[in-house]
């Protein structure tokens, strides 16, 4: 097996999921069940700068689907991987390394909890910002928007700072204007349930 190299992304994240109300799992750490005892969520990512070992891969984007029967931190999850179509070869191995936990550091926690990796496929992934709107697509796949939702002070963003979660400290609390997936026989619309934001800042190994 090739050497794991140091990596590292920065950019953006946002995910949309069944919530009813905000994740529990983001204050809980995982110890909480998800508000319908089971979690479907997608994830789009916008790598702004990154890395592994000599590989570039500032500019690319990346969609996550994940399943979770119940509490976050017990396991057994289902997932799958959308790499951007841009990513060449390299890239492609190094991000499937990264999201399937196997390159350790930040994402290793996806090597302990996923249980069946449904595989990666590469698609044409699209990542906007708005103003504070988020848009992410992938055709035929995901369509989602996201905005923060409105805080006492118009002009500052509701915000779970400082927190043990393992994908950021600091997370924007949204909801899903439009959140549609479509795939491995999965038809999800979660317009209107919880929906997160954060910046990214994952490094391993």
């Amino acid at each position: 097996m090739a050497a794991i190299e140091p990596w590292k992304l920065n950019g953006e994240l946002m995910l949309s999921c069944n919530c009813t109300v905000f994740c529990p799992c983001v204050v809980s750490l995982g110890q909480h069940p998800p508000t319908e005892g089971h979690c479907q969520t997608w994830g789009g990512i916008r790598i702004d700068n990154g890395h592994y070992g000599d590989v570039d891969l500032s500019g690319l984007n990346v969609g996550l689907l994940i399943e979770i029967p119940g509490n976050m931190s017990r396991g057994n999850w289902t997932a799958a991987a959308y790499i951007d179509e841009k990513a060449d070869i390299y890239a492609l191995k190094a991000l499937t390394r990264i999201f399937s936990g196997r390159a350790k550091g930040t994402t290793h926690i996806l090597s302990i909890l996923v249980g069946k990796f449904l595989g990666v496929e590469q698609a044409p992934i699209s990542y906007e910002t708005d103003g504070e709107t988020r848009r992410f697509k992938i055709p035929k796949i995901i369509d989602g928007e996201i905005q923060p939702i409105s805080g006492a002070k118009k002009d500052e963003q509701v915000v779970i700072q400082n927190s043990q979660y393992w994908i950021a400290p600091d997370i924007i609390v949204a909801q899903a204007k439009r959140s549609k997936l479509r795939a491995f026989g999965r038809n999800w619309d979660f317009a209107g349930r919880s929906a997160e934001i954060c910046k990214l800042d994952w490094a391993g190994p």
